[in-house]
């Protein structure tokens, strides 16, 4: 039984068997499949994004613009929740390109006219509003083309890729991102693509592997530096790259320990220890006891900071052996990697250093601690309690959540990708029955990251938003079983399914945007928050805060 399964699985069907239902769902073309993909984009954007009343989305619209807004004014940061950095630095920079090409007047907190003047203030603030979206959307859009590269290298049939883009482009994270400025975007999608690069750069053996470790470890550090929740995906990476090697991917003649391989070795080394030396008034002022204290972190581990920080680089480098062990990377390969991954995580560190301001420095340097600072009380005292069971019983609590979310019966939700799980979790086994077990171990990996990192995410609701960060894991597990089990191109019923699956996608995907867009209730809910968050800017609608004695 097991040989006809694999034989249909891998052998092209008849003359009169069905037609090749990929041919059919990607009849554009690679290019023009992209060019639809990002026009689709667009449309949705201006037709349920870009006119929104531009207090709709304030959180966190308002946030990003305002510090944008006193930056461009010579005024320090003063957002520092997740940390929005990159995307705060981002929307400064674009405000200041649109001011110099007139296409935008108001940049600075000057600019915005006081609350008093209501009419001047919305037009103002809708204007700042509206251009931050358009930046939202290219960045979204730039998400989608990298996506679309990457994947291309992973599987072997471009179709799939296309195909694994389009669930990319209409995932809820996407949904979202392409249309408000969050942080979410700009932090997932980093490590997102680090993962990716890893993997293609894994099954393929070349001198320069090395610098594209490098190239990952700094990916991973700025979406660090976006959102502090980017180390559970992170966190995840060591364990999800091993099942994705290959015999091809043994290393070159030049790593096989020769000694041009080892004078490589000790040039990475050298640059490695200085640019940890040039990191570490960084990683000083991030462990700063003083300043911690002031910023209400506690200790997540032992009474002492960065503990789990060490623990994470010793599993990553354990990691990193394991890798070389199962896929013949030689000695010299792997410690280059090595030095390479800390030369470059320090180095994209310095990148605080931009527009510096301590706050940032010890949330990125103690994302869980930061983390912790806004959780709920179950979830802070069993993390800061010796209780190991309280732990235990709130990680179950999550893992039941999340499946009851992706059952989408039990939890409905605005996440299209959770119709993908019914396909790929049966399809894990179909794989490994079918002799596909190396398919079905990593496509097990990127869904047990999802279902775990979703978990976790439950404390805080599982909002929209963190989608970003397991839906491309999701899209990834099924390309990879799609591109290995290629006779289900054949079957009567992939086409149908596919049909119904992209129904659901656009149904569900553009449920939250169009909600949005013509929802009727007013701005009152943000006065609740206005003057914590932007004491320099007024609102009409609120009410003036009392005088300062």
């Amino acid at each position: 039984m097991q040989e006809i399964s694999t034989s249909a699985v891998t052998t092209a069907p008849s003359s009169g068997a069905p037609r090749d239902a990929f041919d059919r769902l990607t009849f554009l073309g690679w290019r023009g499949g992209l060019a639809a993909i990002i026009a689709g984009l667009a449309l949705s954007f201006f037709a349920f994004g870009y006119a929104v009343i531009y207090w709709r989305n304030a959180d966190m619209d308002f946030m990003v613009i305002y510090n944008a807004l006193v930056m461009n004014d010579g005024k320090p940061q003063a957002f520092f929740d997740h940390t929005a950095y990159l995307t705060i630095l981002t929307v400064k920079s674009w405000f200041r390109l649109l001011h110099a090409l007139h296409l935008l007047d108001a940049y600075t907190l000057p600019a915005i006219p006081p609350a008093a003047d209501a009419a001047g203030f919305d037009a103002a603030m809708s204007q700042a509003i509206r251009a931050g979206r358009v930046l939202a959307l290219l960045i979204a859009s730039g998400c989608v083309l990298i996506f679309a590269w990457l994947v291309r290298g992973i599987v072997r049939d471009w179709r799939v890729a296309l195909l694994a883009t389009l669930a990319f482009a209409l995932s809820g994270g996407i949904a979202v991102h392409s249309r408000i400025l969050r942080s979410e975007l700009v932090a997932a999608c980093p490590v997102l693509f680090a993962l990716m690069l890893l993997i293609v750069i894994g099954r393929r053996a070349s001198l320069a592997r090395p610098a594209g470790v490098a190239v990952a470890a700094a990916l991973c550090v700025l979406g660090l530096e976006n959102k502090v929740q980017a180390i559970l995906l992170i966190g995840t990476l060591p364990f999800l790259i091993l099942p994705f090697g290959s015999a091809e991917g043994k290393s070159v003649a030049f790593w096989n320990n020769t000694a041009s391989s080892w004078l490589a070795v000790a040039v990475a080394a050298i640059i490695a220890v200085a640019a940890t030396w040039a990191a570490s008034p960084l990683i000083a002022v991030g462990l700063d006891r003083g300043l911690l204290d002031a910023a209400q972190f506690h200790p997540l581990l032992l009474n002492r900071f960065g503990v789990y920080q060490t623990a994470l680089a010793l599993l990553i480098g354990g990691c990193m052996i394991a890798y070389a062990g199962i896929w013949r990377i030689s000695a010299a390969e792997t410690l280059a990697s090595m030095f390479a991954l800390i030369a470059a995580a320090f180095l994209a560190l310095l990148l605080l250093d931009l527009d510096y301001n301590a706050a940032n420095v010890i949330a990125v340097v103690n994302p869980l601690e930061k983390m912790l600072t806004f959780a709920d009380a179950d979830t802070s005292g069993a993390a800061n309690g010796s209780n190991l069971l309280a732990v235990f019983l709130l990680l179950l609590d999550g893992l039941a959540s999340v499946l009851a979310r992706y059952s989408f019966v039990l939890h409905s939700s605005p996440r299209p990708t959770v119709f993908l799980t019914w396909l790929i979790l049966p399809g894990i086994v179909y794989a490994w029955r079918c002799g596909e077990k190396q398919a079905a171990a990593q496509a097990l990996m990127l869904m047990l990251a999802a279902i775990g990192i979703d978990a976790l995410g439950v404390r805080r609701g599982l909002k929209s938003e963190y989608f970003i960060f397991t839906d491309p894991l999701i899209i990834l597990a099924g390309a990879v079983l799609l591109d290995r089990l290629r006779g289900l191109r054949f079957h009567k019923w992939t086409y149908p399914i596919a049909m119904a699956l992209f129904g659901l996608h656009v149904a569900v995907g553009q449920a939250e945007p169009v909600k949005y867009a013509f929802k009727r209730t007013g701005p009152e809910s943000i006065c609740e928050w206005n003057q914590y968050y932007m004491p320099l800017l007024p609102l009409p609608w609120c009410p003036a805060p009392p005088p300062r004695s």
